[in-house]
């Protein structure tokens, strides 16, 4: 039987999702407290792989196992064992099939920024204190909508077959002391939203313009793209599936 885990966590502790030889990762971490929790050896497959940092308000993970066993209580037991910093909110049996990764029809990523210095947002949000022009920014976000070739801001020497992604949403709002980025597709590259946020601060900061904003996307070239944002600012918020063809 297969099993999906819906799950979030707080990526500051660990380095990403992906298990990491003498590092701690959020997989690892997970496996073992599965292993001892279902007493069998479990090894548990991503939706994706989230860098050092990086946050997860939801996240999913697949896992096989022969016996039945009481989801509830394991989900009790799990979240007592599980380090503060991870928590499991759902099992549920899926398709042998179904995969956590390859069946994903949507993501979605927030960026955050706090433009007034909090002492408790340090490894939770960005403080990025100089003035944006936050209509110019979402002008250029919404350029991203007109392309499907995101090289430009994709890790350089990333083991990919393509780099096209479809972009669903991208847009800013402001709230009080924050600035947050959403952006939704169906697919990301490694280090693609946080490119993307840099090259639209360059942006905001009257850096780059629109027209500039273009030929970069247009260039497929990662050294005329913006910096990369710091990893503690970005969540993955969301994953959609169609869980009816799921056996959900």
């Amino acid at each position: 039987m297969r099993y999906f885990i819906k799950l979030a966590y707080n990526g500051t502790n660990y380095h990403g999702w992906q298990y990491q030889p003498n590092a701690s990762s959020v997989q690892e971490t997970m496996n073992k407290a599965f292993s001892v929790i279902l007493n069998d050896e479990i090894n548990l497959m991503g939706a994706g792989r989230t860098d050092t940092g990086v946050h997860a308000k939801e996240m999913y993970a697949h896992f096989d196992l022969e016996k039945s066993f009481d989801i509830p209580n394991t989900i009790h037991k799990l979240n007592s064992f599980l380090p503060k910093d991870i928590v499991i909110y759902d099992i549920f049996p899926v398709a042998d099939d179904a995969h956590t990764r390859f069946d994903a029809i949507k993501r979605t990523y927030e960026y955050h920024i706090n433009t007034f210095k909090d002492a408790f947002l340090q490894e939770q949000s960005w403080y990025f204190h100089q003035k944006l022009d936050l209509d110019l920014m979402n002008q250029a976000a919404g350029i991203l909508l007109n392309h499907t070739d995101f090289q430009c801001f994709s890790k350089v020497n990333t083991d990919v077959n393509t780099f096209d992604c479809e972009i669903f949403e991208a847009s800013w709002k402001r709230n009080s002391d924050s600035l947050i980025f959403t952006i939704s597709a169906n697919r990301f590259l490694r280090n693609m939203v946080r490119s993307i946020v840099g090259t639209l601060i360059n942006i905001g900061l009257h850096k780059i313009s629109l027209d500039d904003f273009e030929q970069i996307i247009k260039s497929k070239s990662r050294e005329k793209a913006g910096f990369s944002v710091p990893a503690h600012g970005l969540y993955l918020t969301k994953i959609e599936y169609d869980f009816e063809k799921l056996g959900n």
